[in-house]
């Protein structure tokens, strides 16, 4: 048998792997199993996606390499929106990169940055990307607990000198997954100016940025004076377009850091399939039409599950965005309660400690099921005492 690599061996199993096999099983019984673990809405992109996608289907141009070029009409529409979302200003062509999916982009950044003996600093819990492809350039992920005593902020004065003195990438991502904390702007100018004095990239995960509620507008961390600097960010057509399938997003920020990410991919893939491309392109431009009802479908979800988990007599409080709640566990056991969620109640909900050891005591539901389905799911769960 030939042997893996030691650093394949330093992967931990990955969230909810055996979940396909126990739901089959299950449903194949009989069971009617409410799904809640993967962040994977049940709802279609908007219209005008599915109308380009066709037209760009019967296009011989659009089957071609897409290489790391991309669409240009892709990349100017993303230029484009970010102006409009947040005030920022990029170049098209030198500052943005479209990607397979924002979660290729992640893992891929490090190859770029991380050597043997580097570390990176990662919240825990967090993105499996975020040490993954640490792991794969060869570094140390840096785990750092996220508590709720410090709003799951990661405590960037609390990080030890040598670490940070080995730290290559800053990961931070919020709205916060799985914890669905949101990060003052005050923190955010605290995060740059740390990694502008340590030398130390920022990987900013955005993917939440439009799925926030009342009234609550997450920033870009390129809104933040000196990020263009330090910091790449990362958006995904994923969450706020129910495109979870389409694997389609985009890097944008620091051109070294975008061009860098660029060279990498390379000798990795040829490009997101250029009619997906055009599918994000329509889908911007209808950002500021359809993304308010998507918008009020997971608030109405939210509202539906906190108020069922509250009248059955569990903990849950509203988050100000993403797709996710985040409750402490009934018991203190996550994955002990996760099992039985499934076998006992068909409830498949994502246990914290899945998503790091810092995750253990919680509890991850996704707002991916109508609300009836939601509340149908509390009732369930309060049976299991």
């Amino acid at each position: 048998m030939i042997e893996t690599a030691a650093r394949f061996g330093s992967f931990p199993p990955y969230p909810l792997a055996d979940v396909p096999r126990l739901k089959r099983e299950l449903r194949a019984a009989g069971v009617d199993v409410i799904d809640l673990g993967a962040g994977d809405a049940d709802l279609s992109p908007p219209p005008s996606v599915l109308e380009a996608v066709a037209a760009a289907l019967r296009d011989p141009d659009m089957g071609r390499y897409a290489f790391q070029l991309g669409l240009p009409a892709f990349r100017e529409a993303v230029a484009g929106w970010m102006m409009k979302r947040f005030g920022v200003q990029v170049d098209a062509y030198r500052e943005v990169l479209p990607l397979i999916g924002s979660k290729e982009g992640i893992a891929h950044l490090a190859l770029a940055y991380v050597s043997a003996g580097d570390a990176t600093i990662v919240p825990d819990p967090g993105y499996q990307p975020y040490a993954g492809g640490t792991l794969l350039a060869g570094g140390e992920p840096y785990r750092v607990p996220l508590r709720a005593e410090n709003d799951f902020l990661v405590p960037l004065d609390e990080l030890p000198a040598d670490v940070v003195a080995r730290a290559r990438i800053l990961y931070l991502n919020y709205p916060n997954n799985p914890t669905a904390a949101v990060a003052p702007r005050g923190y955010l100018e605290d995060a740059v100016r740390f990694c502008a004095r340590h030398d130390i990239l920022l990987a900013y995960d955005n993917a939440y940025s439009e799925i926030a509620f009342d009234g609550y507008s997450p920033p870009s961390i390129l809104e933040i004076d000196g990020a263009r600097e330090v910091a790449v960010e990362f958006h995904s057509f994923s969450k706020t377009y129910n495109m979870t399938g389409w694997r389609i997003g985009f890097a944008v920020g620091n051109p070294a850091a975008v061009q860098a990410l660029e060279k990498v991919k390379s000798f990795v893939d040829t490009g997101a399939f250029l009619a997906v491309q055009e599918g994000a392109r329509a889908a911007l431009e209808a950002w500021d039409t359809w993304v308010p009802g998507n918008v009020e479908t997971f608030r109405g979800r939210r509202d539906a599950l906190v108020s069922a988990l509250t009248a059955a007599g569990m903990e849950a409080a509203a988050p100000r965005a993403t797709m996710y709640l985040w409750t402490r566990v009934p018991g203190g056991d996550d994955a002990a309660f996760a099992r039985r969620a499934l076998t006992e109640a068909g409830v498949v909900l994502m246990p914290g400690s899945a998503l790091g050891s810092g995750g253990a005591g919680w509890l991850r539901y996704a707002l991916t099921q109508p609300a009836d389905r939601l509340r149908e799911a509390a009732d369930r769960l309060s049976a299991l005492g």
